[in-house]
C-alpha cells in the first residue's frame, strides 16, 4: 500500500547562481502550500556538485497532478523579469513511498 508520493525535481544550477536560485525559492509565492493533498516542501543544496533537489510530498500522485494543472502552479512558476531562467537542465522523480519512518514527537531532536 502507498503511504504516500514523491516528487523530486533535480535542478542542474551553475555554481555562481546558486544563491539566486536560493533566494528565488524563499521569494516563492507559497501557494503550494494550499494545494490539496500536499504535505511536504523541501530545497535540499547540493554539499557537492551543482544539483538541488526540490522535494515535494503528497498523499497521492492525483494530488501532484492536480497542482501541475492548477492556475497556482502556472503563477508559481512563472519567471521574473530579469536574469531568465537559472537551471541549465532538470530531471522529475516520481516516487511512490512505500516504507517511512520519523522520529518520535518527544525525541527533543
Amino acid at each position: 500500500m502507498t503511504v504516500a508520493f514523491v516528487v523530486v525535481n533535480a535542478v542542474d544550477v551553475p555554481t555562481e547562481r546558486a544563491e539566486e536560485f536560493e533566494a528565488r525559492f524563499a521569494a516563492r509565492a507559497g501557494a503550494v502550500e494550499q494545494a490539496p493533498g500536499f504535505q511536504a516542501f523541501e530545497l535540499l543544496r547540493p554539499a557537492e556538485g551543482s544539483r538541488y533537489l526540490v522535494y515535494t510530498r503528497w498523499c497521492s500522485e492525483a494530488d501532484f497532478e492536480a497542482w501541475t494543472t492548477s492556475h497556482a502552479f502556472t503563477a508559481g512558476h512563472r519567471q521574473p523579469g530579469e536574469g531568465g531562467p537559472i537551471a541549465t537542465g532538470n530531471e522529475i522523480w516520481r516516487l511512490a513511498v512505500v516504507q517511512s519512518a520519523s522520529a518520535p514527537a518527544d525525541s527533543g531532536r
